[in-house]
């Protein structure tokens, strides 16, 4: 059974992983939602006005009140910049599973930051959550989000083609990934 605890902050060597305030907005959306680069591994289009993002916040914010609602900025400690979103979402409590979705600002990519909050994540969500299985995919035009979650244990389970239509309206086919709450705690109990 899971254990809805909401979106406590968490705490890792470089980031925070706290919930996003509205005051967030104009960093959300400069750091990655308003780039093209960050968004072609999104499923929605690049936001081309604060005002995009003001409202997007705004629904995350309100929804911080449910405890079944698990959504993190991840912001560097070091320097208190929010550098990108990590959730974990659309919980099945017949199985006890659940997704996780991540993106970071360009401009921290490949520093090993996507791969830091992600295993927070899935420690938190295993150890504090009771989940039993988390789930992630990503577009296989971006092979660098696999190498995050493979660095944190999960295990590509197939491919899925044309599994999302990104804002250019292109389909793209997506890798899906995995990993079980009793692999988790066997690799780290090694």
């Amino acid at each position: 059974m899971i254990n809805y605890l909401g979106t406590p902050v968490i705490e890792t060597d470089r980031l925070l992983l706290r919930p996003l305030k509205q005051s967030d907005t104009q960093s959300i959306f400069y750091h990655w939602l308003s780039d093209e680069r960050v968004a072609d591994n999104r499923v929605n289009a690049a936001h081309t006005s604060i005002a995009q993002t003001e409202e997007r916040v705004k629904k995350i914010v309100s929804q911080y009140k449910n405890k079944e609602f698990c959504y993190w900025g991840i912001e560097l400690k070091g320097t208190g910049e929010l550098i990108g979103e990590i959730d974990l979402y659309d919980f099945d409590s017949s199985k006890d599973n659940c997704e996780v979705s991540y993106s970071l600002g360009f401009k921290w990519w490949n520093q090993g930051y996507g791969t830091e909050a992600l295993q927070a994540v899935v420690e938190f969500g295993f150890r504090q959550m009771n989940i039993h299985k988390i789930s992630a995919a990503h577009n296989t035009d971006n092979p660098a989000s696999g190498r995050v979650m493979a660095k944190v244990g999960m295990k590509q389970e197939g491919v899925i083609r044309h599994m999302i239509r990104n804002a250019k309206n292109q389909y793209k086919d997506c890798a899906v990934y995995g990993i079980l709450r009793e692999d988790y705690l066997k690799s780290v109990c090694m």
